[in-house]
């Protein structure tokens, strides 16, 4: 609350106090008026970054593309997404095969492969200067591509949407455990350290888009003041409410980065949560790996949906009353109200994680 939200408040309401409303802060004339001026600015720190917080589902559904966008402009953007994803797929690929071919080990059965993504017309213009850029570019284009969902149907329609959407469907993408119907659970039985590596993960994105949204705000206010002739320094609020607006653009992509630590800290909470999670919910994790997805699809369905006929399948890796479980039960008595994202509905029972088309096991 205080690193995400409380101090990139504090910044907004000094850029606010000093440039639009100094007569009213008397953030001009701190010697004179010291007491009124620190009283302005920790109310409006305090009641911006508590306001902030409090709506941070709706302020990031909006920056993800969930909220407030038209269907025809959210569909659009989803098919530029995609193909921008399909695109630096293609050229993660062609970079690869070729690098083999000149290693002398690419296989016969990859080359007609690397012949089609040669003869394409885009990706061709993007292979010899991937190529020759070496493998740090190599590197920055794969980390820019798994920015993004592996479910195409998952694709959103912002850069911000789909790199919170990537970490959002791991869990189901690999064993099949929607951590945004369980993330509660799951948040209570993972270990601390998973849970505070989360924590300080989301502070960072929280930072910036705290910042954004705090510089739209004080942006308005200034239009407002110039609007009604109330500002002393007109000139000064005009090169302001450009500055601004172009950080608002470097927050977000900012944001957009940060999440990258994020996604490794969910990705751990999954990882290591699921066993003590299973034996939390009176579960045992099966040996083979297709029968734990068909457990955790079980127990999703269960939690999401309520009970029915089907779900009585979960019985076969329930924990008889008499055995010892299969891993210590947590026993925290403090636990965070965190979520992995402020991100679309829950998905239904035959659904992936919210935001996706139905998708099979």
């Amino acid at each position: 609350m205080l690193v995400g939200w409380i101090l990139p408040s504090l910044i907004n309401v000094l850029v606010f106090g000093f440039v639009v409303v100094p007569k009213l802060s008397r953030f001009a004339a701190l010697g004179a008026e010291t007491g009124r001026a620190a009283i302005f600015g920790l109310v409006a720190t305090a009641v911006l970054g508590l306001v902030l917080a409090a709506l941070q589902t709706p302020l990031y559904r909006v920056l993800e593309g969930y909220l407030g966008w038209p269907q025809r402009l959210a569909a659009a953007r989803r098919r530029h997404h995609l193909a921008r994803k399909h695109l630096l797929r293609n050229r993660v690929d062609a970079v690869a095969l070729a690098g083999q071919e000149r290693a002398g080990c690419l296989a016969v059965a990859d080359q007609p492969a690397l012949a089609a993504l040669r003869a394409h017309p885009i990706i061709s213009r993007h292979l010899a200067t991937d190529v020759n850029k070496g493998e740090v570019w190599f590197a920055l284009l794969n980390e820019r591509l798994h920015r993004y969902p592996l479910d195409d149907q998952q694709v959103a329609p912002t850069q911000l949407g789909n790199a919170v959407r990537r970490f959002e469907e791991y869990g189901y993408d690999r064993f099949r455990l929607d951590s945004q119907v369980l993330w509660h659970e799951l948040n209570a039985a993972a270990p601390d350290s998973a849970r505070q590596q989360t924590d300080d993960a989301r502070m960072s994105v929280d930072f910036f888009i705290s910042l954004l949204y705090g510089h739209l705000i004080v942006v308005v206010a200034a239009i407002v003041e110039l609007a009604v002739g109330n500002a002393s320094r007109p000139w000064l609020v005009a090169v302001m409410i450009a500055s601004l607006l172009l950080l608002t653009m470097l927050w977000y992509r900012l944001a957009v980065v940060a999440t990258d630590e994020w996604a490794g800290a969910v990705r751990a909470m999954v990882n290591l949560g699921r066993h003590p999670l299973a034996a939390a919910l009176g579960l045992t994790l099966p040996q083979r790996l297709e029968d734990e997805r068909a457990m955790w699809r079980l127990a999703s369905n269960l939690v999401d949906t309520g009970f029915r006929p089907g779900l009585s399948a979960l019985d076969a890796y329930r924990i008889a009353p008499s055995e010892p479980s299969a891993a210590p039960t947590p026993t925290q008595s403090t636990l965070p109200a965190a979520r992995s994202s402020p991100a679309a509905p829950a998905a239904t029972a035959d659904s992936p994680p919210s935001g996706g088309a139905p998708a099979g096991p």
